[in-house]
This record gives structure tokens, sequence and C-alpha cells, in this order.
């Protein structure tokens, strides 16, 4: 059976739909990604599309989805990437493993448009970093073998 494993950040417009993404496509068949929400903002950032676009993956078609989404949902990890998603996410019965990766919201960058991409594309590669991180983790505690 897959893991699963649920992104949570504010809007579900930048960090936590490019960290699904990436998981996606880094952890191959043994897990399922998510993302979610606390106040999502119903749309995906277009510098989010961008760029996961120039790292291969297509998430054109993602849309942003509210915490709510996943209560009854059974969730091996849980992440939050942000201050305000970790206070205010609600008790998750199926929750077996949580963990907090703060990072900076992209969208909030004040800049030009290179700036600003410039920006997306280093949180994309510290989501990345985190997440080789945890799955090399896990293949540790495994003896080598793939969960």
């Amino acid at each position: 059976m897959k893991k699963r494993v649920l992104i949570l950040c504010t809007g579900n417009s930048c960090r936590s739909q490019m960290a699904e993404a990436l998981w996606r496509g880094m952890a191959g068949e043994q897990w399922e990604s998510f993302s979610a929400g606390s106040d999502p903002t119903g749309v995906v950032h277009p510098l989010a599309i961008r760029a996961l676009e120039e790292a291969g993956l297509d998430i054109a078609h993602a849309r942003s989805k509210g915490v709510d989404d996943f209560v009854d949902m059974q969730i091996d990890l849980l992440i939050t990437v942000c201050d305000s998603a970790r206070e205010s996410c609600p008790v998750l019965p199926g929750v077996k493993e949580s963990q907090h990766w703060p990072l900076f919201d992209p969208a909030q960058f004040t800049g030009d448009a290179d700036a600003k991409l410039a920006c997306f594309r280093r949180v994309r590669d510290e989501l990345r970093k985190k997440i080789e991180s945890y799955l090399a983790e896990g293949r540790r505690r495994r003896g080598g073998k793939e969960s």
C-alpha cells in the first residue's frame, strides 16, 4: 500500500503545490502526494507552474484545495510549509507523523519579473532538497529498501 503525504500551506497556490508535484515525481510508486491550504486561494500561482515546468513537471491543471478535503483521509506524513498553516491546521485524526518545513512564500516577493521567477526557483529547489533528504532518510531506516 502506498504511503500518503499531505503538504499544507495557507493558500495552496505556491509552496504546497510545488511540493506535491516534486514529491510525486521523486517518490515514484511508493507515495501518493496531496496538497491543501488552510485558506485556499482557488488558483495556482502562474510562477509556481512555470518553475515546475522548467523542472519537467506539469501542474498547469492543478487546483487549489482546502484542508477540509482531507479530514477523513489516512495520512502517513503531514508537512506544513508555513507558520500560518501550522497554527491554523485542524486536527486531522488520520495523521501518523507531522513535520514543519517553514519556507518563504514566493508569492510575497516583490521585484521585477525575473527576480520573482528566481525566488520561485529558489523555493522549488529548497523543497526538492528537503524531499530528497526525507526520502533518503526513510531508505536508510529501512536498510536501503524503497518504501
